[in-house]
Parts: structure tokens; C-alpha cells; sequence
């Protein structure tokens, strides 16, 4: 069946399309939690604490940033089919399980678990479709399979309402349910699709893997644009991971609503607006950098732009119009600049190293993100977050400037 697939011209936008409901799931999986506190608390009361719920949201996040390397080197050098079916059944596994937690501690050693798990999708999905995607399509391709990661995180916004009308123990065991099966449907229709040769007619030993790992890290970390694409990558993650994990808690609470209410207008008006982000970015990247090469960085640039006054108004705003208007400047700009990260990466980095960058790039950005949600948390705790997300704009702005300054692509497409 998958021969008779993939032989079709189609063939790479299928793999994009079968991976998009892939994308939407691993995010609909981990956003849930963020607008599910208030109904969960009845049963785990030390959710109640704001620090608590930080270190929860904090705890996936350390651990995803520390498995993403690991999961990228892995990618590298065995079958990224076999590793997207495996992710996705696992962290599926534990979604249903987590509608069985009875106590704060279960829920910590799930989300941890989570994270080791979900940890091994992005690299391994973004540097196929790159892959499958090296001509002209990169960016608009990569923007098709973001829009799933942008549907998947505006969806969890309904975790409060699904749980309101049902259980949130029901929340989690009809998504868990969804996407294991989904994993034995990726079996029959996704092929593996290496951009350069590795030789299977001997198995390697543990030494030579160890080389080859070490090597490969050597070159990234001896490429000084790969320094920068570490930092401009992380750096706006501070404000990404700020609005995704308490966007619906700022919300709530400066405009007095139920989070029933307010997570489903923070999660969709961010998500929607990055969804239109990501299809912008993509569509004016691969044009752009046909004229120059700085094309998709200069798109990049674009979207970071309207970040800034995105978080003003979000740190500031007072008014339902002010807040919104905040909400879907800020999505369409990190979306835009979402959508560039990996065709940037593959403008510096050759293809049996991407998936290792892009796995780098994640400990540095998630990493970034896990930071500021514990800061966040306990900012909530002591009287409010929203001064937090205006100071933000500084490390913004710096990665402009870098990003800018430093980045002079010689390639569309880097191939050794």
C-alpha cells in the first residue's frame, strides 16, 4: 500500500497531510492541561496553587528540551517513520492514562513521561518533510504541517468546556483514545525518505555510532550562524511559551471570566491568528528567498516585528478589545516566524545533520520556555504576570538585531 502511495507526485503532500494530524494531536495533548485547572482541582486540590500548576506545565517542558537533542541525533541515523508511529502511540498511551490520575504526584510522572515521548516527533517529522520538500515548497510545506500545531493548541482551549459538560478524566481518555489508533493508520501510509545515503549493508558498532554523533555535533557546534540559530531561536520562545501556557490564565483573569470562557478565546484567538501566520510566512519565504537569500530571513524578521507591540498590549491591556487585538498581532507574528525555523536551519546545515540542529534548537528554545513558565507561576502567586510579558520585548528585539546582523546564507539548500 505504501509503495503505491508514495509513487505518486502527490506523494510529499501526502506526507504532509498525514503528519499535520499528527502535528495537531501532540500539541491538543500537552495544551489541554492549561485550561483544565479549574475542574481538575476538585479532585487535585494542590492544582489550586498557581506554583504548583507552574511546575506541572514546567516539568514537560524541561524534559522535552532535554530529550529533543537525543530524539534529533536518533533521527539522524535510524527510521524517522518508525520513530513518528512509536511517539505518537506512546504519548497517545499516556494522555488516556492521565484521565486515571488520582493525585498531583500521578499527573507530575505522566507529564514527564509526556515529554520524553512527544520529544521525538518534531525533529524527526520536520526533517522529512524537508526531505520530501527541496525545492521551492520547503517553507510553504513545513507552514502546511505548523497549521496542525497551531489547530491542535487552539483546540485544547475546549479541554475547560469538554470537561465542564462531561469530565476532564473524559477529555483525556477521547484524545489518548484518537490518537493511538491514528499510530496504526501512519503504519500503512508514511514511507521513510533519506536526502543522503547510509549504509545498512553492515551494522554499526556502538563506537561508530558514537563517532558519527560526535562528529556531527562537532560541525553544528563549530558553525558560528548555528550559535545564532540557537539563540534567535530561543529567545522569542520566552514570549511563545508564556502565551501558550498562561495566555488562558492572563485572560481569565484581567477580564474576569470563567476559564470555561477564557481558555477557548486565549488558545483559538492565538492559534488562529498564527494558523494565518504560518501560511503567510511560508508563502512569502519561498518567493522571497528565490529573489535573495536572506529572503526567509527576512520574513523572519517581519514576524518577530509584530510581536513587540503584541506584547504590550497583552501585558498592558485592560479591555476585552485591547487584549484580542494583542493576541492575534502576537499568533500572526510567531507565526510567521514559527514557519522559518527549520528552512533556515537547512540554508546552514546539511541534511543528515538537521534533525540533530533542530533537536538543539528545541533544548535551547524549550528550555527558554521552561524558565519562564516556573517564573510566570510564581509571578501569579505573588500579585500578577503582565509587566512579565512587556520585559520580554527586550530579548525580542535583541534576537532581531542578531538574527540581522550575523546571518549570510551562501545556499537555498546546504547539502554538505
Amino acid at each position: 500500500m505504501i509503495e503505491k502511495w508514495s509513487e505518486r507526485k502527490s506523494y510529499p503532500w501526502i506526507v504532509v497531510g498525514l503528519l499535520w494530524f499528527v502535528a495537531l494531536l501532540n500539541y491538543l495533548d500537552r495544551q489541554m492541561l492549561s485550561t483544565m485547572k479549574p475542574a481538575m482541582m476538585l479532585d487535585i486540590p494542590e492544582l489550586d496553587k498557581a506554583e504548583n500548576f507552574g511546575r506541572l506545565m514546567a516539568v514537560f517542558l524541561w524534559i522535552y528540551a532535554l530529550m529533543s537533542p537525543i530524539s534529533g541525533i536518533i533521527a539522524d541515523r535510524l527510521n524517522r517513520k518508525r520513530l513518528i508511529v512509536c511517539s505518537l502511540f506512546i504519548w497517545s498511551g499516556v494522555t488516556m492514562a492521565m484521565g486515571y490520575a488520582t493525585s498531583f504526584n500521578h499527573i507530575y510522572i505522566l507529564r514527564a513521561i509526556m515529554g520524553i515521548s512527544e520529544a521525538f516527533y518534531i525533529p524527526a517529522a520536520l526533517s522529512l518533510i524537508a526531505d520530501y520538500h527541496q525545492g521551492s515548497t520547503r517553507s510553504f510545506a513545513i507552514a502546511i504541517h505548523t497549521t496542525g500545531i497551531y489547530l491542535g493548541q487552539a483546540l485544547g482551549g475546549f479541554g475547560a468546556t469538554l470537561s465542564k459538560h462531561f469530565s476532564w478524566h473524559f477529555t483525556f481518555y477521547s484524545v489518548g483514545l484518537i490518537g493511538m489508533l491514528y499510530s496504526i493508520v501512519l503504519i500503512f501510509f508514511i514511507k521513510e525518505k533519506k536526502a543522503y545515503e547510509i549504509d545498512i549493508s553492515k551494522k554499526a558498532s556502538l563506537k561508530d555510532e558514537l563517532s558519527q554523533m560526535y562528529k556531527g555535533l562537532g560541525i553544528l557546534f563549530g558553525n558560528i550562524s548555528f550559535w545564532v540559530l540557537l539563540f534567535y531561536f530561543s529567545a522569542p520562545s520566552l514570549p511563545g511559551w508564556a502565551a501558550k501556557n498562561w495566555l488562558p490564565t492572563l485572560f481569565s483573569e484581567t477580564l474576569h471570566l470563567d476559564m470555561s470562557v477564557a481558555g477557548p478565546i486565549a488558545t483559538i484567538t492565538i492559534a488562529m491568528s498564527s494558523f494565518v501566520g504560518v501560511l503567510i510566512g511560508g508563502l512569502l519565504s519561498d518567493k522571497w528567498v528565490i529573489k535573495t537569500l536572506k529572503g526567509r530571513i527576512y520574513t523572519s524578521v517581519i514576524g518577530l516585528t509584530l510581536t513587540l507591540p503584541a506584547l504590550f498590549l497583552l501585558g498592558y491591556g485592560t479591555e476585552i478589545e485591547t487584549i484580542l487585538v494583542g493576541g492575534i498581532l502576537f499568533g500572526l507574528g510567531f507565526g510567521i516566524f514559527d514557519t522559518n525555523n527549520m528552512p533556515i536551519l537547512c540554508q546552514f546545515v546539511a541534511p543528515r545533520y538537521r534533525a540533530t540542529g533542530y533537536g538543539l534548537m528545541n533544548l535551547a528554545g524549550i528550555s527558554a520556555g521552561a524558565v519562564i513558565t516556573e517564573f510566570l507561576g510564581k509571578a501569579e502567586d505573588n500579585g500578577g504576570m503582565g509587566h512579565i510579558f512587556v520585559l520580554l520585548t527586550i530579548v525580542v528585539v535583541l534576537a532581531i538585531v542578531l538574527q540581522l546582523a550575523t546571518l549570510r546564507p551562501k545556499t537555498v539548500n546546504m547539502t554538505e
